[in-house]
């Protein structure tokens, strides 16, 4: 009886590869299982194949144990089917790049766990204001001379947040041959649209600064924002027209922030009407000029840099659709840009680099970087 409790939980928890979560901890454990699908297979099976060896042997206990496993390892069929032409579309959209030595998706990755390398970085006081000084970390690419830089904007809904998230990609583009600045920023609600972006152009102007010390090459600067970083760093990216400025990285972020108003996230997982009045000074009835200064459709033209958008359709704190409207937009300019859509991920997915859409995009990531900074970077 014991086993087939657990068996039918595993199947419930299955579902959440295929369906969206409606609370929010049901959305933190989607996480684990779209992004770890072995763990939970690897379960499942073990408790079907100790009922096929126990005396009390169940059909149905084996049935549903079965089926919750396949369900696990759809991620994991879905990632292996997309990398097989992600290098192609890459290719096809942004133009030929330094070759890579990995593939998009190994299954063996997956054992790999957490990815924990962490390389060393130095804080430096980029801004300061009255009330408040603004610290960027930065990770030195492993390379020699003048490397690339991406800013790297955090999440957190505007109001929350550091630039000690998910460090791992910063460690990896380091060691990729990019230098990695991760900023803090001002957050709401006392600081609103469009603080944080000044303060990513005060970012730009600190590097510019000390670009000779620190090696930059401040023809080759690309901006990466997750979630609320993902809508810093696309406004700031088409909006402040930096003339370095090569392309923009945009995870899970939200693109049109006026219909993102009309169609809030279930309230069972966040509040996102709250989050944007915070950070835009009310609703958007009593201010909507925010909402539309806020948006980055509102920013986008034919001389727009390439974008890289990267979103999991089961996302329940920032709408796929949100990424659909982008890409929309983009191509409606003749910009140039690559949707990496992942059918089971949900919002925050590349908390490990080793899961089925950490690998893809991650190897994305560094595709789009060697596709558009000038020089060719180092195939890793």
């Amino acid at each position: 009886m014991i086993r087939l409790t657990l068996l039918i939980i595993l199947l419930l928890l299955s579902l959440l590869a295929l369906y969206k979560a409606h609370t929010y901890h049901l959305w933190l454990i989607s996480i684990l299982v779209t992004e770890f699908p072995m763990v939970f297979a690897g379960l499942s099976m073990l408790l079907v194949i100790c009922g096929i060896w126990a005396d009390n042997y169940e059909l149905s206990g084996t049935i549903i144990g079965t089926i919750a496993c396949l369900i696990f390892l759809i991620p994991v069929i879905r990632a292996a089917a997309i990398s097989k032409t992600l290098e192609s579309q890459l290719n096809k959209a942004f133009g030929l790049g330094a070759v890579l030595d990995k593939k998009p998706f190994v299954i063996s990755g997956m054992l790999a766990g957490i990815n924990t390398r962490r390389s060393n970085f130095r804080e430096f006081t980029y801004c300061s204001y009255p009330d408040k000084t603004l610290k960027l970390d930065f990770y030195p690419a492993k390379a020699e001379g003048k490397r690339p830089c991406v800013l790297v904007i955090h999440g957190g809904s505007w109001k929350s947040g550091d630039n000690k998230q998910l460090p791992e990609l910063n460690s990896y583009l380091a060691t990729s041959g990019y230098h990695a600045a991760v900023i803090n920023y001002r957050l709401a609600p006392k600081y609103q649209n469009p603080s944080p972006v000044e303060d990513v152009k005060s970012a730009l102007e600190y590097i510019q600064l000390h670009a000779d010390d620190l090696q930059i090459d401040m023809d080759n600067i690309v901006l990466l924002g997750r979630s609320a970083g993902a809508q810093i760093a696309l406004v700031a990216a088409y909006g402040l027209k930096h003339q370095g400025l090569k392309g923009v990285i945009n995870f899970y972020g939200p693109a049109d922030m006026v219909w993102g108003y009309a169609a809030p996230a279930k309230r069972l997982v966040m509040n996102s009407r709250k989050v944007m009045e915070d950070y835009l000074g009310g609703s958007y009835d009593k201010v909507p000029d925010n909402y539309s200064a806020s948006s980055p459709l509102n920013f986008i033209s034919a001389t727009s840099v390439p974008t890289l958008i990267i979103h999991g359709e089961n996302d329940v704190l920032v709408s796929y659709d949100h990424s659909i409207r982008l890409q929309n937009k983009l191509n409606e300019n003749g910009v140039k840009n690559y949707f990496l859509s992942l059918p089971w991920a949900t919002h925050a997915f590349d908390y490990t680099l080793n899961g089925p859409g950490g690998q893809l995009s991650t190897y994305a990531v560094l595709k789009f970087l060697n596709s558009i900074t000038l020089k060719e970077q180092p195939a890793q």
